[in-house]
């Protein structure tokens, strides 16, 4: 990348590693400059939290308002009920409008934390494209926005290709998802002055149909900029763990296992995290990102604190913290790990350790606790497990239980 852009945020998309591509640099970079550009990201309400993998993009809007300009949120409440098929081998569930509503009040909680929404030339504002999608007449909207579409073109685009070329089913409704995208940041300019469209880069294909689209029928010159699609150094995709989901809800996810997730990140991926999921300057990020054997580790709690402050609050960073450290290097019990709390009932004459390993969610199969006691990685209050076998009476939760699997996963059992 050799352009050198004049406005500052694209100034930091390049330094932070946020750009994967865009429609046309220049032109972007001179109405930044120009003043405040109003830009949009579509969020599609297929669950009730956004997890780890919507994390860039929320930062983008952060560093967008950050630099003076103003942040459009976009939620999908028109386009979930189609399903955006980009890069998938099978068709989202439908869902219903009472779903895709609830959905959406999960997803706003989120936002706050990170850029300030109002009236302001930068305040951002939350959007629904359900507004203008769900009236739509469908002969009028084939005639005056079908006709701009090439089938040829939208079937070359790399995201329908793939999976064609898989001989895996795209639906009709599938297929109209890119129309309806297109249709959208159409709208967003004509009604809120949006200049760019922003996304990961598997919605390249997306985002240039809606430039083509709004400069075909309104005659109006926008913008498209993508970010790369993360994986981690290990070659999986970000937003996931051994666990499931990293959701952004606190209610879905605590403070502590996202903290958790952070402080967890390999070795080689510190640095490129920093830049991506903090505000530290540059020049820190790379110094932390450099650091080697135990001293990275520092860097890792920094990494955790700082994406947890801003999501959670520097209480749950700093909770998340001490209970780590209280667990980790002291051998204690964290008053913030997760914890399964059983009834006498529950427990009768006796519940097998390989069943509490289960339900507390260090293990997905009772196979799994059986093979994690076999192989070493399981333990009680620090000692190994090695009879899996082993049952647990009321009386021995007479004080919590601390079960760990491996060195990092570990929950609390407890007598409610």
């Amino acid at each position: 990348m050799t352009y050198h852009p004049k406005s500052e945020f694209i100034r930091v998309m390049i330094e932070r590693g946020f750009l994967a591509d865009c429609t046309d640099y220049q032109g972007l970079d001179e109405a930044m400059v120009a003043g405040v550009v109003p830009a949009y990201i579509g969020f599609d309400a297929t669950a009730s939290s956004l997890h780890v993998g919507s994390l860039i993009q929320i930062m983008m809007f952060r560093w967008l308002q950050k630099t003076g300009h103003k942040p459009l949120v976009l939620m999908g409440g028109g386009t979930t009920k189609v399903g955006d098929p980009s890069f998938r081998a099978d068709e989202r569930p439908l869902l219903t409008e009472d779903q895709i509503n609830a959905n959406i009040d999960g997803i706003r909680q989120v936002f706050s934390h990170y850029v300030s929404f109002g009236d302001g030339d930068t305040d951002a504002m939350m959007l629904n494209n359900a507004e203008w999608l769900d009236g739509l007449n469908y002969l009028e909207f084939l005639r005056d926005i079908g006709r701009h579409f090439s089938v040829n073109r939208m079937l070359a685009f790399e995201s329908v290709k793939s999976r064609l070329d898989r001989e895996q089913s795209l639906s009709f409704l599938e297929f109209n998802y890119m129309i309806l995208q297109a249709y959208d940041f159409m709208e967003l300019n004509r009604r809120y002055g949006c200049l760019l469209q922003m996304g990961g880069s598997d919605q390249w294909g997306n985002i240039v149909n809606g430039i083509d689209l709004t400069r075909r029928v309104i005659d109006n010159e926008v913008y498209g900029l993508t970010s790369p699609l993360l994986t981690t150094s290990d070659g999986k995709k970000m937003g996931k763990s051994q666990d499931g989901a990293i959701w952004l809800n606190g209610d879905q996810l605590s403070s502590y296992k996202f903290w958790q997730f952070w402080r967890n990140t390999t070795d080689a991926d510190v640095g490129r995290f920093l830049k991506l999921y903090t505000e530290l300057p540059i020049e820190e990020c790379d110094r932390l990102g450099a650091l080697e054997g135990s001293e990275i580790n520092d860097a890792k709690i920094i990494l955790a604190n700082e994406v947890t402050t801003l999501l959670h609050g520097a209480e749950a960073a700093a909770a998340a913290e001490a209970t780590a450290k209280e667990v980790f290097e002291k051998g204690g019990i964290g008053d913030d790990l997760p914890t399964l709390a059983l009834a006498a009932a529950d427990i009768g004459d006796g519940i097998s350790i390989v069943q509490l390993i289960v339900k507390s969610g260090l293990a997905g199969s009772g196979k799994e606790a059986k093979r994690l006691i076999a192989d070493n990685g399981a333990k009680m209050n620090d000692a190994a497990l090695t009879n899996a076998g082993l049952l647990i009476t009321a009386a021995d939760l007479a004080e919590p239980i601390k079960l760990s699997a491996g060195k990092k996963r570990h929950a609390l059992v407890t007598l409610a």
